[in-house]
């Protein structure tokens, strides 16, 4: 007696779109650009590769969109973090999103970076700068900087020197005791960039 096959359930478009995204970022969590294949996301979401190029038209456009995706869902962690914590002094508020970003990127290598990389094309180093845009704007609401130039720096560098950090910080495999030195070390960065917290 032979069972009857059962039909794959097809996905809505924007529901593969998703799936391929999702898978994208995971990929993208282990690899750097020019070390993520189309390939790899194609087979970590199940589909082919001309689905994959279907819905996005390269691979630049198809890791930006990761990035995003990535930069997207850092950013509303850390707005529901600095939500519970609104009372907070900013030295707190800043600390919270540290906390936020150690835990994605312990999970799985979540951080996007907010610096373009030499290697990247156009679309993914727009990517990068949209998500340092959008920190530096939280950083700013945070903080209230002055309209000066040390400020600007100040805020740019706190951001390169995350970048550096957590690379550092991955690449040694996240370990949970350098945890809370990172975060030291990095709120005393800022500090002694702007000065004082302001608020």
């Amino acid at each position: 007696m032979t069972v009857p096959e059962v039909p794959r359930a097809r996905l809505a478009g924007a529901e593969r779109r998703e799936a391929i995204l999702a898978a994208a970022a995971e990929v993208r969590a282990r690899r750097p650009y020019p070390e993520m294949s189309v390939a790899a996301v194609a087979e970590a979401a199940g589909v082919s590769e001309a689905l994959v190029f279907k819905h996005f038209a390269t691979k630049p456009a198809l890791y930006a969109a990761a990035l995003g995706r990535v930069a997207a869902g850092l950013a509303a962690r850390r707005d529901a973090a600095d939500a519970a914590a609104h009372h907070a002094g900013a030295r707190d508020r800043v600390r919270g999103a540290l906390v936020v970003l150690l835990d994605a990127l312990a999970a799985d290598g979540g951080h996007a970076g907010f610096s373009p990389h030499p290697d990247d094309p156009p679309l993914v180093a727009a990517a990068r700068r949209d998500a340092r845009a959008e920190w530096l704007v939280w950083l700013g609401g945070v903080l209230l900087p002055n309209d000066d130039a040390r400020d600007g720096y100040a805020l740019v560098g706190f951001l390169g020197f995350l970048d550096a950090a957590c690379a550092q910080w991955r690449d040694e495999g996240c370990p949970e005791n350098h945890r809370w030195p990172l975060v030291d070390a990095a709120l005393g960065a800022l500090e002694g960039a702007l000065g004082d917290w302001r608020r």
